[in-house]
């Protein structure tokens, strides 16, 4: 069995590579390669945290299972540890044996950013130049990556609702954005942030919408990302009924946990039928994407466990090539 680390993973495995393994999971979700069964959320008796279990497997060119256990504990914060920790064991599907465990936040970090990213090249203008990122908690500076990855972006505005976050965030990756040669800019309001932007990720925990849809410009691309229950949301509902297309991850997941649709659809301001379709029909061609540079696209999601596996399984794969990690028997 083969243990993977925080470092281990970063040493073999791009934020470039994250975005084609999301592409790849996303194409087998749609072509119907996956089993997938809804995440299980489970409360702790305070409320203080979650604790997640997401099960897959996923055939075709990858034949792998496994489950990411994920909890959301925000007390964390305080005691200096990961508040959305995971780990994720792989399962061959030709032997049945757990071939590796894999350290999960940074796998979710990674992939989840990577979704967005894979997002913003398929949707977003190819001229953007100006991002706006919402949140600076444990996800934003794998999505700042993925921005920048995904668009040769000139500034990136942050914003954070909680004083002083945004600063120290654009202080602390200030050398990241350097590499890409992008600006960031710590934004004093949300209007701030999105007036003029060409694309925006949301990466927050809000139960509110974080920005209002008039400060959209035409051509922009949103992706949220960060609320997963049914009483939280990123996106104004205005915002859906200005964008010319809509897509999601998982069609089901989407329906099923995010606020972002359940909440406008209970309000009668917002259909289903109102999605384009699930990303992976964008890649393989079942879908149109953007159609016009004044198109306001927007993509939701929640993530499911076929993005884990999939990446998981190319961490593996470029793992082994490069002989990095730990090798165990239990």
């Amino acid at each position: 069995m083969l243990l993977l680390s925080r470092k281990d993973i970063l040493s073999v495995f791009s934020m470039k590579d994250a975005i084609e393994a999301d592409k790849k999971a996303f194409v087998l979700h749609t072509q119907g390669k996956a089993k997938v069964p809804l995440r299980i959320n489970l409360e702790t008796d305070d409320h203080s945290g979650q604790c997640m279990f997401m099960p897959a497997y996923v055939g075709g060119e990858v034949n792998a299972a496994g489950v990411k256990i994920v909890s959301f504990f925000p007390g964390n914060a305080k005691k200096g540890i990961p508040v959305v920790p995971a780990t994720v064991p792989v399962i061959s599907c030709e032997t049945g044996l757990v071939t590796a465990i894999i350290e999960g936040t940074t796998l979710t970090q990674i992939r989840t950013a990577a979704i967005a990213g894979a997002a913003i090249e398929l949707l977003a203008k190819p001229d953007c130049k100006i991002g706006a990122l919402f949140g600076t908690g444990g996800q934003a500076v794998a999505q700042l990556e993925a921005m920048m990855t995904a668009r040769k972006l000139e500034e990136i505005r942050i914003f954070d609702a909680l004083d002083g976050r945004a600063e120290d965030f654009v202080l602390k990756n200030k050398p990241l954005a350097e590499r890409f040669g992008t600006l960031l800019i710590a934004a004093g309001t949300s209007k701030e942030a999105v007036v003029g932007a060409d694309v925006v990720t949301t990466v927050t925990t809000s139960a509110e919408p974080v920005f209002s849809a008039e400060d959209i410009k035409p051509g922009c691309h949103i992706t949220g990302v960060g609320s997963y229950t049914p009483e939280k949301r990123e996106l104004p509902f205005e915002l859906l009924q200005r964008a010319a297309r809509i897509f999601v991850d998982n069609s089901e997941a989407v329906l099923s946990e995010a606020g972002d649709f359940i909440i406008p659809m209970q309000q009668g301001v917002f259909s289903k039928d109102m999605i384009a379709g699930e990303l992976g029909d964008l890649i393989l061609g079942k879908v149109a994407g953007r159609t016009g540079k004044n198109d306001i696209t927007v993509m939701k999601t929640v993530g499911f466990a076929t993005l884990d596996i999939v990446t998981a399984a190319e961490i593996v794969k470029k793992a082994e090539a490069a002989s990095v990690g730990t090798k165990v028997e239990l």
